[in-house]
């Protein structure tokens, strides 16, 4: 295999937050030597995570085996998800913003059409179901597990318990029609077709799809990192790649 220079569109603070992280878990483990440095072993993962490097091309790329470029990427990424939010901390985040805006996201996966749990009928398309939340600005605030493709939005926040949390805590959220009934912390748009609205109605849904724009912001950041195009790892995985992909985003970031 070739193997050629290249880069990251990624600042230096995502390369030293995960080389400190790496540092402490190997000084928690004992361990005394590694083939690639901590350091190395963050920018393999990172190459992994922005760029969807195989881990053929990892192994190749520095200098490492098949099986030890799987093993550090993997090692990485449980390190960094254990470092992501929980919605008790994002809740508290919550409380001190405005709103928040609730939407979610099918992160696209490698199955055929007999799986059909992981098949989504609104996008056509077999994923994973992740519930996101974002500040009024669109930034990222908290991600949930990812679960089958086929579970509709409303019912997955709540399985997660976002919804008792947004209501209990009294967030005022924004999300769309898909969360009606979500209760009183939820706004979501009026129903019925355009041309049947009354005039007050669609200047409010209008004034409602203007905020939730901002929370595609937040969608287009998770897939600027672009191993979660199209995963095709196993789906008992992807939660953890999320969770990686957020610390490095609301940590590295500050």
């Amino acid at each position: 295999m070739l193997v050629y220079p290249s880069g990251l569109d990624l600042s230096t603070s995502a390369l030293r937050l995960l080389r400190r992280e790496l540092a402490a878990w190997r000084r928690r483990i004992g361990t005394r030597w590694r083939r690639l440095t901590c350091g190395r072993q963050a920018l393999m993962t990172l190459a992994h995570l922005r760029c969807s490097h195989t881990f053929a091309e990892l192994a190749a790329g520095f200098g490492v085996g098949l099986a030890t470029a799987h093993r550090y990427v993997t090692e990485a990424v449980d390190v960094l998800a254990v470092l992501a939010p929980t919605l008790q901390q994002a809740m508290a985040v919550a409380a001190r913003k405005a709103f928040v805006i609730l939407d979610g996201t099918l992160l696209p996966i490698d199955r055929i059409a007999a799986d059909r749990p992981f098949y989504s009928g609104k996008h056509r398309k077999h994923g994973m179901n992740v519930q996101v939340l974002t500040d009024l600005f669109g930034k990222l605030i908290w991600a949930s597990l990812a679960l089958a493709g086929a579970v509709h939005d409303i019912r997955a926040a709540r399985s997660h318990g976002l919804l008792d949390a947004l209501n209990t805590g009294g967030v005022r959220c924004w999300a769309d029609k898909a969360y009606q009934g979500s209760g009183p912390a939820v706004r979501v748009p009026f129903r019925g077709r355009w041309n049947k609205l009354s005039a007050g109605k669609k200047a409010v849904n209008r004034a409602h799809a203007k905020i939730r724009a901002l929370g595609e912001q937040a969608m287009a950041t998770l897939k600027s990192w672009r191993l979660l195009r199209k995963l095709r790892c196993s789906t008992t995985r992807i939660t953890d790649l999320v969770k990686a992909v957020l610390t490095l985003e609301l940590t590295a970031s500050t």
